[in-house]
């Protein structure tokens, strides 16, 4: 698909229809809780006073954290339920609110008729005390409606297909017109919402059919773009079927793999989607993942696996403050992984993605930084991703280095690079496949201490699936198949050339095979002449003749292979 928005609306159906089956659900659900507590309450000062001070303590919450408390609270679940749980209690205050204003502002005159005809109190209240209150509680109702869209785009963190994927990759590649879509996309269904129920609102008051029907007909279109969710689905369906010759191990499965909230795990997400595509399977990609979220959604099998660095686990999750060499801190990792959660660390992907202390080269003159503990004592303002500064590597580094008196502030990772680069940051905790430090001409300060721990990549694999032969033998591909420098081109494709995520996969996912064929042409020349155990000169010569039929290969001056040109 070509044209304005070409990629965001290969995944609007999905990204909308898990918009709206939150949104409407949450509604539903709110007005169902709502309506009654309000009835209640307008009887009742004491309940009254209780319900509106839990529904406006929950309202103060930000949006983006009640959400995040729903994941543990709910047993580590993500998706759906813990974004349905938080939208739902969002939606409640304006709908209560408005039930408890409406039905006390009934006429008591009108109360009073009602029972000198002979009404009984259920009587009054459905048939007088609700209809004359039901303009005031609509209100509420619009006014819930449109929090709750507005609240569902910060659902992706959690792993709720949301409108709001689009704000969140889009932030983090620096992609403004994912941004925008997402942005009106969500503002548009809001709007549409509210002028519905607005017209159901008309139809009341007026007893007037035709705002029935018109309203009928606006959420008809609002449902449209659900109808092309089936056919995207299928066409995916049978463009994967296709790749995989129809007869993929892993046919007929569907895989879910998270991602958390930048480039690099982006691309990567999206070379794993490949790979198991290519072998039949049907991938869901959870994007937008915090570390706990991913880490406790894949302890609990509610995705299957995601990419994770051996210093986060390390730090993070085993809450280890020690340092380690490489390959032993992996080793006593996964033995944790597994014993503790039951999680398959699998084997490395080929690069490190460290945190590294960078700065401009202006700065580094101007302040004299040549390593981390040049920093001490020194006004220094230190920027970094909200994680880090939360995480026990910030805390051992400051102590080990004295850098209390650092004045540190937390940004998303998007902006880091820039600020450093304009002079608003003096130091930010860079990620060392990042292609905007050579891109910028960054400095990495030395960490003679050794204080910050290796964070080697790897996939970590579910306790569902760690001895499925089939998924295992899938990713086998990845297997030490990624190294810094296509990493760091990678990334440097979103970030600073402005190519999709899908772009950056793909060519990753090219050299990944490329290099993967001549290794394995390698492999099997040398297999041939393992009997002598060493290649004759004119086994050399033979060797070079057939790799002039593959331009990539080359040799160097001893004669080696050359498997990196």
């Amino acid at each position: 698909m070509n044209g304005l928005f070409a990629n965001e609306w290969t995944t609007f159906p999905d990204r909308y229809a898990g918009h709206i089956l939150l949104s409407l659900s949450a509604l539903g659900v709110g007005l169902v809780l709502s309506v009654p507590l309000g009835v209640l309450a307008s009887r009742s000062p004491r309940v009254a006073g209780a319900a509106l001070g839990f529904a406006s303590i929950v309202q103060t919450i930000p949006g983006l954290a009640l959400l995040a408390l729903m994941v543990p609270l709910l047993g580590g679940q993500i998706g759906f339920w813990p974004a349905f749980a938080a939208l739902t209690l969002y939606s409640i205050l304006p709908i209560l609110r408005n039930t408890i204003v409406g039905l006390r502002g009934v006429d008591p005159d009108v109360r009073e008729a009602a029972l000198a005809v002979g009404m009984t109190g259920r009587q009054r209240l459905f048939g007088v005390d609700l209809p004359l209150a039901a303009p005031v509680i609509v209100a509420g109702l619009r006014t819930a409606s449109v929090w709750v869209v507005g609240a569902a785009t910060l659902a992706t963190p959690v792993g709720a297909h949301s409108l709001g994927g689009y704000i969140f990759q889009g932030l983090q590649t620096r992609n403004w017109g994912s941004v925008i879509f997402g942005c009106i996309a969500s503002a548009a269904l809001a709007l549409a919402l509210d002028q519905i129920i607005a017209l159901f609102e008309k139809a009341a008051l007026r007893r007037s059919l035709k705002f029935v029907i018109v309203g009928a007909a606006g959420f008809l279109l609002i449902f449209a773009p659900l109808l092309a969710g089936p056919y995207m689905a299928h066409a995916r369906a049978a463009q994967t079927s296709a790749a995989a010759g129809n007869a993929g191990p892993l046919s007929g499965r569907t895989i879910v793999v998270g991602a958390k909230t930048f480039t690099e795990q982006y691309i990567l997400a999206n070379v794993i989607r490949r790979v198991l595509e290519s072998q039949g399977a049907q991938v869901d990609v959870r994007q937008g993942l915090g570390s706990t979220v991913a880490f406790d959604a894949l302890a609990h099998d509610q995705i299957d696996l995601y990419v994770d660095y051996s210093g986060t686990v390390w730090a993070t999750n085993m809450k280890r403050e020690d340092a380690k060499p490489r390959d032993d801190l992996y080793s006593e990792m996964s033995d944790w992984l597994l014993s503790k959660h039951g999680i398959l660390a699998a084997d490395r992907l080929g690069f490190e993605n460290a945190y590294a202390f960078a700065t401009s080269r202006k700065t580094a003159k101007r302040l004299g930084l040549k390593s981390i503990a040049d920093l001490a004592g020194k006004p220094v303002r230190l920027g970094s991703d909200p994680e880090f500064f939360g995480r026990s590597e910030w805390t051992r580094t400051r102590d080990a280095y004295g850098l209390q008196s650092l004045r540190t502030q937390g940004m998303d990772s998007t902006f880091m690079y820039d600020a450093v680069k304009s002079g608003r940051m003096d130091v930010i905790t860079a990620y060392t496949t990042d292609g905007r430090i050579d891109a910028y001409n960054f400095i990495l300060l030395d960490d003679p201490k050794s204080v910050l721990p290796p964070y080697d990549a790897f996939i970590l694999i579910a306790p569902k699936d760690r001895q499925d032969e089939a998924l295992l033998a899938a990713l086998k591909l990845l297997n030490g198949a990624i190294d810094n420098a296509m990493m760091r081109r990678a990334n440097a494709m979103v970030d600073l050339d402005r190519r999709s995520v899908a772009d950056a996969g793909a060519w990753l996912m090219s050299r990944i095979r490329s290099n993967s064929r001549r290794f394995s042409l390698d492999f099997s020349f040398a297999r041939s002449s393992s009997k002598a155990k060493l290649l004759s000169l004119s086994g050399i010569q033979k060797l070079r003749t057939r790799c002039r039929r593959v331009p990539q290969l080359g040799f160097d001056r001893s004669g080696a292979a050359d498997l990196d040109r």
